[in-house]
């Protein structure tokens, strides 16, 4: 019976607002990887897709440099988002200062930071048309 009592009175952490809004600021970061992952990668197909066309027959675009342009916009725009979710996380963990509450990195964050540099390196690849 004494073992019941204790399971029943496991002690709360005392910090747990600060645990719910850390795992708050996890799902926001989780959301500008999926935002930042969706630009990427769509900008990345449009790029290639309309490369094929040019390449195909060339009458479907009009100036040479529309597919690396579009491809362009849209990766920066993924790579800036990613960015802008990493900084605001990280701002986060400061105002809490939690940068390192479990004793290892946050998972998001590591995501986010290959993302980061992923996005930095498909712009870079497709301004040099490396793909």
């Amino acid at each position: 019976m004494s073992t019941d009592t204790q399971k029943a009175s496991t002690p709360v952490p005392l910090n747990l607002p600060v645990m719910n809004t850390l795992m708050a600021a996890d799902r926001t970061l989780m959301s500008w990887t999926r935002t930042s992952l969706s630009l990427l990668s769509f900008g990345f197909t449009i790029f290639k897709i309309l490369q094929g066309f040019q390449d195909a027959e060339g009458k479907f675009v009009v100036r040479s440099d529309v597919p690396r342009d579009a491809g362009l916009f849209l990766t920066a725009m993924g790579t800036f988002a990613m960015v802008m979710g990493t900084l605001e996380y990280w701002q986060t963990l400061k105002v809490l200062d939690q940068q390192r509450i479990f004793g290892r990195p946050r998972a998001p964050l590591i995501m986010a930071m290959i993302m980061s540099v992923s996005g930095v390196l498909l712009f870079v690849s497709i301004l040099w048309k490396l793909l």
